[in-house]
């Protein structure tokens, strides 16, 4: 199982060709050009934090100054007594390097773009990249709308090369694709940051990330993702599920902050939105998970961790055979547990952001803790039924969310922001 993005993606998802007014574009494997190029890494002195909770005997959620963050162990030592750095130090030494480009403004210019072609044709990627999120994304979608054309096109952008990057290996042509296409597509992706896109969706992302103080990273972290999606179907403990999530799905929420912007209002510090965003991504992902455990089993995959499935009394042939036992119920209910926490701080996050920024992430924040809800509803038998918001629930939840949007961004400064 590997993205299911933020924004209500649908799972009929065939992206084979993409319609271009009276052309048609290959699906995004078929489109590789190698190029090398080069990211720019910066770096922010260290303010270290996790959104890492242990679920089995876990006394809850011990808050660090920074908001929106859940404190694990951070390193363990090997049996050499070297120090080994955990999935959140990892991850979290991205937010940083996120966060100081934010703060920075991009002061240093920027490559030109080189537009295949004029403004216009340009204008017609950003809008071709709308049609397809209102295709697989109508309520985003629909939330994207309030947000200034500006935003609302760079946001379809980064979508649309999310959505390429999934299709790489979950959709139709994912049997052909190897480690080697995908370091293509990531060769392809430098050549974008550096102003030489490839095709026309590729131009409307490098105009974008021309305007943002977008950091290539997380778009390579995704792209690891699904180099694990093709090696890896098994994970022994949370620390390696959230490595997963965080580069399937925590990595969109660090692309993503950076266009929606912060509110010029919010006292709040840089990182802590950005830890937010990123536990929005964990707890989505971990949702997915949770939904789809009958359908990953079918597939031979099995995205939960090894030992905590083990402390129950529970094995891979238990998730294989596909009964609802009191085991499976106990193991389940520390399992949304955890996303629940995790959707609690990443709410402290969405009233920092741009005021027109804030609906279609309160609404997709809102829906997707229902699936949680939806999990229990069905006695936790995910084996067999899938749960799913209804039309109905959806209904309700965007003027609850909208309401919600509205709240101006907090008052208190948690520390300060340069």
């Amino acid at each position: 199982m590997s993205l299911k993005l933020l924004w209500f993606v649908s799972s009929q998802s065939n992206l084979g060709f993409l319609h271009h007014g009276n052309r048609s574009l290959p699906c995004p494997n078929l489109l590789f050009q190698h190029r090398a190029g080069k990211g720019k890494n910066q770096r922010w002195k260290p303010h270290f934090c996790s959104l890492r909770t242990h679920v089995p005997g876990s006394e809850g959620l011990r808050r660090s100054k920074v908001k929106a963050t859940v404190m694990s162990t951070m390193a363990a030592t090997s049996s050499a007594g070297e120090i080994a750095i955990s999935s959140e130090e990892k991850v979290y030494n991205v937010v940083l390097k996120q966060a100081a480009l934010v703060n920075k403004q991009l002061r240093s210019p920027r490559v030109d773009v080189v537009v295949p072609g004029d403004l216009s044709l340009l204008n017609e990627a950003y809008d071709r990249c709308g049609e397809i999120c209102a295709e697989y994304a109508k309520t985003f979608y629909l939330g994207t709308l309030l947000m200034t054309p500006e935003r609302r096109r760079a946001i379809w952008a980064i979508y649309v090369w999310c959505r390429r990057t999934d299709e790489l290996v979950d959709g139709p042509n994912a049997p052909h694709i190897t480690p080697t296409a995908l370091d293509r597509w990531e060769a392809r992706l430098e050549d974008l940051f550096n102003g030489r896109p490839f095709d026309m969706l590729d131009a409307a992302l490098a105009n974008t990330v021309n305007k943002f103080p977008v950091n290539i990273q997380p778009f390579k972290d995704m792209i690891e993702g699904m180099r694990m999606d093709l090696r890896k179907s098994r994970y022994k403990n949370f620390d390696e599920l959230y490595l997963y999530c965080y580069y399937v799905a925590g990595t969109v929420g660090l692309m993503s902050v950076p266009v929606m912007g912060i509110a010029p209002e919010s006292l709040a510090s840089t990182e802590s939105v950005y830890n937010a965003a990123l536990a929005l991504g964990i707890a989505n992902q971990l949702t997915n998970i949770l939904r789809d455990v009958g359908e990953d089993a079918q597939r031979g995959r099995i995205y939960l961790p090894q030992d905590e499935l083990a402390q129950e009394g529970l094995s891979d042939e238990d998730i294989f055979s596909g009964k609802v036992t009191d085991k499976w119920r106990n193991f389940m209910k520390k399992q949304i547990k955890r996303a629940r926490m995790l959707f609690h701080e990443a709410e402290k996050g969405v009233e920092e952001l741009n005021a027109s920024s804030r609906w279609p992430v309160s609404a997709s924040l809102m829906l997707y803790k229902q699936i949680l809800d939806e999990i229990e509803a069905n006695d936790y038998n995910n084996f067999t039924k899938r749960a799913y918001v209804s039309k109905a629930k959806k209904l309700i939840a965007l003027p609850v969310a909208y309401v919600r949007s509205l709240v101006a961004p907090s008052t208190i400064r948690s520390s300060h922001r340069n």
